[in-house]
C-alpha cells in the first residue's frame, strides 16, 4: 500500500468516506430511515413516505405500490459533522462521504441482503422497539456476521405503543448473542419521546416539537430523573471497554483517568473488529434521532482502510491476492448487482476495493477472459442519476452497458488479474410453470426471463424435459408474483403460470457402486462406453463433487471430462421422482474402452448410467424444504394457532409471551405452508401475524412420500 492511499483529485478521502447498508426485518423502517438521511444531509428537499409511494429509494413501481423494498437501492450523500459537543475532534466540521444501500426485509428477496452486505463495510441493523429481534433480523445479523461486517443497531419505532428499549437490547444480546450496549438512549417513549440521552458526552438531545422535519434541536443538561441511569449506561460503557480493548483495559489497571476521546477511540476499535455493538434509539417516522444516528455511523464504522484487505485469488494457478484499499494500486472491483434500468439501460452496480476506473479505460473480467471498454459511469445521488468520470477505491457505482456479466465477477486490470471471491446465494425453494398467453409472446418471454435471470441469482429459469413446460423458481411466492409484474410492466409480455410446487431435492443415505456401460453396434461404427463409480453421502451444503480415481489408463484422460459432463447431467434428475440430486460425492474407479468404437458421447451416457445404477443402491431419499415460521397471536387465540400449526406437521421451536402478546417459533415443512395467511386470519380475526424464511432441507415421511410421487405423476 503506498503511503498515501488517497488519488489528489478525489473529493473525498478513504478514511473520511462510509460504505453503509441499512438492513432489517420487513417493516422495521429501513426505507424511511434512508429517506431521513437524505433529507438531513441535503440531498433531498422533501421527506417522502413509505405509504405514500413518494420515497427516493423505493422507486419502483411494484415498491411503491405495495409499500415494500424489492431491491437494493444504493445512494450517495455527504454529511458535515456537527460541532457542538463533538468529542471525536479529528472530523469536527468535516464533510464526509456517506455510501447507503438500502436493503429489502421480506425473505423472498435475500439474495439483495446478501450481496449488498458482500460490499458493504458496516450496517446499520434496525430493530422494532415493540419486536425486538424478529426472524428475518437474525438471517440478517447471520448474513453479516459470514462477511464480517461491522454493525451499529438502532431501536427504531420508540414513538409506537409498547415501544421498549430494554427488552430490544436484551433481545439482540440473549437471541443474536450480540455483546449490544446503548450509546445514544431514547429520552421518553410512545407519546412522550422527546428525543436523545447521548451516553459519552451526558447530555440530552431535546427536539423541537414545532419543527415537524425534527431538523432542529438542542443541547441540554440531562433531566434530573434520567441522570442515574445515564450515568450507569456510562460505567456499563466504561467496563465493556476495559474487558474488550487492551489501551482502555491498561489504563484501569494503572488507575489513570479515562477520557471520553479515548473511550470513544476504543468503542471504534471494538465495533470494527465485530466485538461490540453501539445501540441507538430514535423514531425515523418521527424525526427523532437519526442526526446523531448518522454521527454514530461516521464515529464508529469502519472507513474502507479500516476493514482488513479483500482476498482473492490468482485466475491462472489460484494462488491467494490480498487487495489493499489504494487508489495507487491496480484496478480490483466485485459486480454486485445488475439492473435494467428504464432510462440508461443495463446498469452494473460495482464496488472498487483498489486502484480507480475512469471513462474510456478498459476492464478485463477472468471468468469470460474478455476485456470491455467502458464508456459511461454513474453515480446515484439519492434519486439523480449523475455521470462521473472517475471512481476511486472503496466507491460504489455504475456502469452503464456492459457486456457478458454475471453477479458476482471480479472487473480488474488485464495485467494484475484477479478472482474476488462472489456472494453466495441459497437455492431456490418454489417453482412454478409459466407459458405466454399467445404464441407470438414465445420468444420474447424467453428474452425477459433470462434478462430477469441475470439480474437476480436466486431466480431460476429452465425447461421440465418430460413435459416441455418453462419453468420458473424462486425464494417464494411473493418473489414469482413480483417476477410476472415485471414481465408484463417492463417486458410487456402476459404470462398464464401454474399452481406453486414445492423445489423439492434428492439425495442419498449410503455409498454404494455404480456401473454403466454403452455397447450399440449398428453396422459400421459402433459405440462403446464403460464406466464404473463410487458414490457415497456428502457433507450437508456441499453440493454434487467428482474425483477422478481411475488409475493404470482404464478410461483414457481424453474422456474424463465427458464422464464428469455426464455425471454432472445425471444428477439433475433423481431415481426417487426425478428432482435434483443433493450433496452427493462421486469417485471415478474404473472402466474400459474400445480403440475405434469408444468417443465422448459413449462415455458421457455411460457415466450417466453409471451414477442412476448407483442412486438405485444408495437409499435415495427425497428432501423438502423446511421453514422457519414466527407467529405473534393475542394469547387467546394460541390454542387454536398452535392447533393449525401442529396440523401442518410443524416442530415448535419455542413460545414466548410478552404482554398479551404471544410468539410461537415454528419449524414447518414449506408444502403444508399454503394458503396459511388466510387460514391465522380466520382463527384469529385477523389479529395474527406471521413470518416465514427458507431454514434447511429435511427428508420427507414416508406417509407424505406416497402423496408427492402421486401428485408428480398426476
Amino acid at each position: 500500500m503506498s503511503a498515501n492511499p488517497n488519488s489528489p483529485n478525489r473529493a473525498f478521502p478513504l478514511e473520511r468516506t462510509r460504505n453503509i447498508g441499512i438492513a432489517a426485518h420487513i417493516d422495521a423502517g429501513k426505507t424511511t430511515l434512508t429517506e431521513r438521511i437524505l433529507f438531513y444531509t441535503g440531498m433531498i428537499h422533501k421527506i417522502g413516505e413509505v405509504h405514500e409511494g413518494t420515497t427516493v429509494t423505493d422507486w419502483m413501481e411494484q415498491e411503491r405500490e405495495r409499500g415494500i423494498t424489492i431491491t437494493s437501492a444504493a445512494t450517495t450523500c455527504s454529511w458535515l459533522q456537527r460541532k457542538e459537543e463533538n468529542i471525536y475532534k479529528a472530523y469536527e466540521g468535516i464533510k464526509m462521504r456517506v455510501n447507503i444501500i438500502d436493503t429489502p426485509g421480506h425473505v423472498d428477496f435475500t439474495a439483495e441482503v446478501e450481496r449488498s452486505l458482500r460490499v458493504l463495510d458496516g450496517a446499520v441493523a434496525v430493530f422494532c422497539g415493540v419486536a425486538g429481534v424478529q426472524p428475518q433480523s437474525e438471517t440478517v445479523w447471520r448474513q453479516a456476521t459470514k462477511y464480517g461486517v461491522p454493525r451499529i443497531a438502532f431501536v427504531n419505532k420508540m414513538d409506537r405503543t409498547g415501544a421498549d428499549f430494554d427488552a430490544a437490547v436484551a433481545s439482540m444480546r440473549n437471541k443474536l448473542g450480540a455483546n449490544a450496549w446503548p450509546v445514544l438512549i431514547p429520552l421518553g417513549r410512545e407519546d412522550y419521546l422527546k428525543g436523545q440521552i447521548d451516553v459519552l458526552n451526558q447530555k440530552a438531545v431535546i427536539y423541537s416539537d414545532n419543527d415537524q422535519f425534527g431538523s432542529t434541536y438542542e443541547v441540554v443538561d440531562i433531566p434530573e430523573d434520567h441522570k442515574a441511569m445515564a450515568e450507569k449506561a456510562y460505567q456499563d460503557l466504561v467496563e465493556q471497554m476495559c474487558d474488550l480493548d487492551e489501551e482502555i483495559g491498561m489504563l484501569f489497571l494503572e488507575e489513570k483517568p479515562i477520557s471520553k476521546q479515548e473511550l470513544k477511540a476504543a468503542i471504534r476499535r471494538q465495533t470494527i473488529a465485530n466485538r461490540f455493538v453501539p445501540v441507538a434509539g430514535g423514531s425515523a417516522f418521527k424525526n427523532k434521532g437519526v442526526q446523531f444516528l448518522v454521527d454514530a455511523v461516521v464515529d464508529y464504522l469502519p472507513s474502507p482502510l479500516d476493514i482488513p484487505a479483500a482476498k482473492g485469488q490468482n485466475p491462472d494457478n489460484g494462488e491467494p491476492i490480498e487487495v489493499s484499499s489504494d487508489d495507487n494500486g491496480n484496478f480490483c472491483s466485485l459486480a454486485f448487482k445488475l439492473w435494467s434500468d428504464p432510462f440508461v439501460g443495463k446498469l452494473v452496480f460495482f464496488r472498487v476495493y483498489s486502484g480507480k476506473l475512469s471513462k474510456g479505460d478498459t476492464v478485463y473480467n477472468p471468468r469470460t477472459n474478455k476485456r470491455e471498454r467502458i464508456s459511461r459511469i454513474i453515480q446515484i445521488q439519492a434519486d439523480k442519476r449523475e455521470d462521473i468520470e472517475t471512481c476511486y477505491s472503496g466507491d460504489i457505482a455504475a456502469i452503464v452497458g456492459i457486456k457478458n456479466i454475471t453477479t458476482g465477477d471480479t472487473l480488474c486490470d488485464e495485467d494484475h488479474p484477479i478472482l474476488l471471491e462472489p456472494p453466495s446465494f441459497p437455492d431456490p425453494v418454489i417453482e412454478m410453470a409459466v407459458e405466454p398467453k399467445t404464441k407470438i409472446d414465445q420468444e420474447k418471454m424467453a428474452n425477459a426471463l433470462q434478462r430477469l435471470a441475470e439480474e437476480d441469482p436466486t431466480f431460476r429459469v429452465f425447461t421440465n424435459e418430460e413435459t416441455g413446460q418453462t419453468v420458473i423458481a424462486g425464494m417464494g411466492e411473493l418473489h414469482l408474483e413480483i417476477i410476472r409484474d415485471r414481465m408484463m410492466r417492463e417486458f410487456k409480455v402476459e404470462a398464464n403460470a401454474g399452481k406453486p410446487q414445492i423445489a423439492y431435492k434428492e439425495t442419498i443415505l449410503a455409498p454404494a457402486d455404480g456401473e454403466g456401460k454403452l455397447v450399440k453396434q449398428s453396422g459400421g461404427r459402433g459405440q462403446y462406453g464403460h464406466v464404473v463409480v463410487k458414490i457415497a453421502p456428502n457433507e450437508r451444503g456441499k453440493g454434487l463433487t467428482v474425483e477422478n480415481k481411475i488409475v493404470g489408463g482404464a478410461i483414457p484422460k481424453d474422456y474424463i471430462p465427458a464422464c464428469i459432463k455426464g455425471i454432472n447431467e445425471a444428477v439433475l434428475n433423481g431415481v426417487v421422482g426425478g428432482y435434483p440430486v443433493i450433496d452427493v460425492h462421486v469417485d471415478i474407479v474404473d472402466g474400459s474402452y474400445h480403440d475405434v468404437d469408444s468417443n465422448e458421447l459413449a462415455f458421457k451416457l455411460a457415466a450417466i448410467f453409471a451414477v442412476k445404477d448407483g442412486l438405485k443402491k444408495a437409499k435415495p431419499i427425497l428432501l423438502e424444504p423446511i421453514m422457519k415460521v414466527e407467529n405473534i397471536t393475542p394469547e387467546e387465540f394460541q390454542g387454536d394457532i398452535m392447533g393449525d400449526l401442529n396440523r401442518r406437521r410443524a416442530r415448535i421451536s419455542g413460545m414466548e409471551t410478552k404482554g398479551n402478546l404471544c410468539t410461537i417459533a415454528a419449524e414447518v415443512p414449506l408444502a403444508e405452508m399454503f394458503g396459511y395467511a388466510t387460514a391465522i386470519r380466520s382463527l384469529s380475526k385477523g389479529r395474527s401475524s406471521y413470518s416465514m424464511e427458507p431454514s434447511h432441507f429435511e427428508q420427507v415421511p414416508t406417509n407424505v412420500l406416497n402423496a408427492v410421487l402421486d401428485q408428480q405423476k398426476g
